[in-house]
């Protein structure tokens, strides 16, 4: 600490300087803070505010630089200096745009601006500047498993972008499923008719290309390492063991049709009743011609049952089978259907449906085969019967009366069901059972193991972390193709139910998230969403009490053990969460410029009124990723919220010791709120398990709480999303309200 030197740089534009007093907080940062050098200036983000402060660290020896001016999320190019901490204290979007005009709020107001001074040049005294991570990466290659349309599109648009790219597809032929398609659902103008596949044009595209290296009849035996440094042991048919070094990973291992013999309702099972793909190969074997069945008979009568087995419905009607819509199969029925008209347009064709869904141009596809004869029925089918002469047994919802009709073929719109590997929680299970000795487990954890895709050599388990119903684990909204595995990006219907244009734009965008990746990690910084992020967690071990909740809670299984059970770092893994650092009861982790002081010493720096003043102080723990974004909007709304609160952003929910709430309290705060990601099942959280972890540790604080004193009511967690900006503000207002009635903590004076 004895090189470092502490600089702090104070902003009046914006309005800053006509409502608070900058000198006296220059003041506060000299004699409080102990900034070396204290400046102020009208307009420290432009060229000339800059250009003081980088005249400071190049020539004046200033190492840590604390910015009073406004939100860290704004400025944050201006105010990069490689090589020198930085902090920020929020006077703009988190003083001067949230407290109300007028006289009586004027003295508030400064109180408020001083504290996030003192905080800011609290934590700047805390942190180091990161040097990114040591060991950085040098692979940029990209292997894409699986080689179907999703697969061959990834890795051409990884080619196309100047990478290697390696391809590893279990058989013998690129394609996957569209190799058994005679045409694809149309894509472009005027969108009336079927389209070719395009999948051997494709496919020469790709074995032509010099950035591919093809491994066709080939499966994944173990992937170890992380972004940058995967190892992957690629098994080809001939029994050789091939290792490729990638830098990162797309799975587009796609999907399977949902079997027809679990709908025995539906006629699944029976003679003359197939399913999509079915269907697609006898039009295949036709050609264009008459489609005929697997008795040789011509179809002269064909009746397509939507959503069988799918969205919880079928016969049963009892909700099994598949809970979600796989979203192509409509399009696909209607496709099908016109194979039967271009054919031969006496054909009877019906559609039976209870919801119709073709997104995009699908409504044009609809009306096209509307003109073609293709009878479109509301109905919900109850029965089917196969053989010669099936037999569909419906309600037709239009007329509300049952009914049925006889048919030669019937094709059931079964769904999507994804080639995602190995369940996670069953594998858990299962390992803990075969490790205890149970000789069925043994025999289940081979047979898992064999339907692994990536066969990955982490602690957690072979294969991705699945979302709902088993696709790879993907969040639609936050963070599409971004996986819990950090480097590997799950495309196309092995991450949700998709057609084939979505699957292709999908592996587009799975191949740019790839190429992130590679490129951050030779770098040495953090992956998405902290992409700037050149810092990294480390431990002192010293302390460690080996209890291992670092290694089990990090989401993204970057850490592992040593030989003594000492936790080891995979940097490259990491994505800079914090979690670990939340998770630590001894508080041994940190990372350089994210630590439990840096926070703490936050917390500690704030000024406390005693119990007779009436002024509550209240510590606002917020998410950066939705929480302070939301928070910064109501600023900029000019959304107002009491004066009392004093917020600090955390990387996630998840960072948050439970060290700094009772810190908090013990300071004599009278309350903590802390605001965070929406968590379950339908997560935002930007880091997956963060906000379900800070519930979780915080419903374990009640105890704490008593022993001090206190209500537990005094601590809250609150979900927030990034476009909640009037929320937050009435959240803290009637946080405060309730404070009030409860009144002020009696820890005040003690802190």
């Amino acid at each position: 600490m004895a090189d470092n030197k502490f600089a702090a740089y104070i902003c009046s534009g914006c309005g800053i300087g006509d409502k608070l007093n900058v000198g006296a907080l220059e003041k506060i940062a000299t004699k409080e803070g102990k900034m070396a050098v204290v400046k102020s200036h009208p307009f420290l983000c432009s060229t000339e505010g800059v250009d003081l402060i980088k005249n400071d660290i190049a020539n004046d020896g200033v190492t840590h630089v604390c910015i009073a001016a406004c939100s860290r999320r704004a400025k944050a190019e201006a105010f990069t200096f490689p090589e020198t901490a930085v902090s920020r204290a929020n006077l703009r979007e988190g003083v001067l745009w949230v407290v109300a005009e007028g006289a009586d709020h004027d003295e508030v107001r400064q109180e408020m601006a001083e504290d996030y001074v003192r905080m800011g040049c609290a934590e700047v005294k805390k942190m180091m500047s990161p040097a990114g991570n040591p060991d950085k990466a040098q692979s940029k290659r990209i292997m894409v498993v699986g080689g179907g349309m999703s697969g061959m599109t990834a890795a051409l648009a990884a080619a196309d972008a100047g990478y290697e790219v390696v391809l590893v597809e279990k058989t013998g032929k690129l394609g996957g499923f569209a190799n058994n398609m005679l045409k694809r659902v149309p894509f472009n103008a005027p969108h009336a008719e079927a389209q070719p596949t395009g999948v051997e044009e494709l496919a020469a595209k790709v074995t032509g290309n010099a950035k591919i290296k093809l491994h066709l009849n080939s499966t994944l035996t173990e992937t170890a390492g992380a972004p940058g440094r995967f190892v992957a042991k690629i098994a080809q048919e001939s029994g050789a063991v091939a290792e490729e070094t990638v830098g990162a990973i797309v799975q587009a291992t796609g999907f399977t049709t949902y079997p027809l013999d679990k709908l025995p309702e539906l006629g699944g099972g029976q003679a003359n009743v197939v399913d999509q793909a079915g269907l697609e190969a006898m039009a295949k074997a036709a050609n264009g011609g008459a489609i005929k069945r697997a008795d040789g008979k011509e179809v002269k009568s064909v009746v397509f049952v939507q959503c069988a087995g799918q969205r919880g419905s079928g016969g049963n009607g009892d909700g099994s089978h598949l809970e979600y819509c796989s979203g192509h199969c409509c399009a696909t029925s209607i496709k099908q259907a016109t194979y039967f008209k271009d054919a031969n347009p006496d054909v009877d064709t019906v559609v039976m449906y209870q919801d119709l869904r073709v997104p995009g141009m699908g409504e044009d596809f609809y009306r096209s085969a509307q003109k073609k004869g293709v009878i479109f029925t509301k109905a919900k089918v109850n029965k089917v019967a196969g053989g010669d002469a099936c037999k569909v047994e419906f309600k037709d919802l239009i007329l509300d009366e049952d009914t049925a009709t006889d048919a030669d073929l019937v094709v059931l719109a079964t769904g999507q069901v994804p080639v995602s590997g190995v369940n996670l929680d069953e594998w858990t299970t299962t390992v803990t059972a075969a490790e205890s000795g149970d000789e069925a487990a043994k025999e289940k954890k081979s047979a898992l193991q064999k339907i692994s895709v990536l066969n990955l050599n982490y602690r957690q388990g072979p294969d991705m972390p699945q979302f709902k119903y088993g696709f790879a684990d993907s969040h639609f909204i936050c963070f599409p193709y971004e996986t819990r595995r950090t480097g590997i990006y799950a495309a196309g219907p092995t991450r949700r139910p998709m057609d084939m244009f979505q699957a292709q734009e999908d592996a587009t965008g799975a191949a740019m998230k790839a190429i992130q990746a590679v490129e951050n990690a030779t770098r040495g910084r953090a992956a998405h969403p902290r992409a700037w992020d050149l810092s990294f967690p480390k431990a002192r071990l010293e302390g460690c009490t080996q209890c291992k909740r670092c290694t089990v809670e990090c989401p993204f299984g970057a850490i592992d053990e040593d030989e003594k059970r000492f936790p080891v770092f995979n940097e490259q893994r990491c994505r800079r969460c914090g979690t670990c650092m939340g998770a630590c009861p001894v508080r041994v982790i940190s990372f350089e410029n994210y630590s439990c002081d840096t926070v703490g010493s936050q917390i500690k720096a704030v000024n406390i009124p005693d119990e007779f003043e009436e002024k509550p102080r209240i510590l606002i723990l917020a998410c950066e990723n939705d929480a302070y974004p939301a928070l910064d909007m109501a600023g900029l709304q000019r959304l107002t919220y009491s004066a009392y609160v004093r917020a600090i952003p955390v990387r996630c929910l998840g960072s948050v010791n439970t060290i700094w709430i009772t810190d908090a309290l013990n300071s004599g705060y009278d309350g903590v709120m802390m605001m965070g990601c929406k968590k379950g099942d339908d997560y935002q959280c930007h880091f997956v398990k963060g906000s379900e972890m800070a519930y979780y540790r915080m419903s374990k604080i009640g105890d704490t709480l008593k022993q001090l004193g206190l209500e537990p009511e005094r601590v809250q967690t609150q979900e927030v999303a990034i476009t909640d900006n009037a929320k937050v503000a009435k959240l803290i207002d009637d946080y405060v309200a309730q404070l009030n009635e409860m009144g002020p903590s009696p820890m005040k004076g003690f802190g």
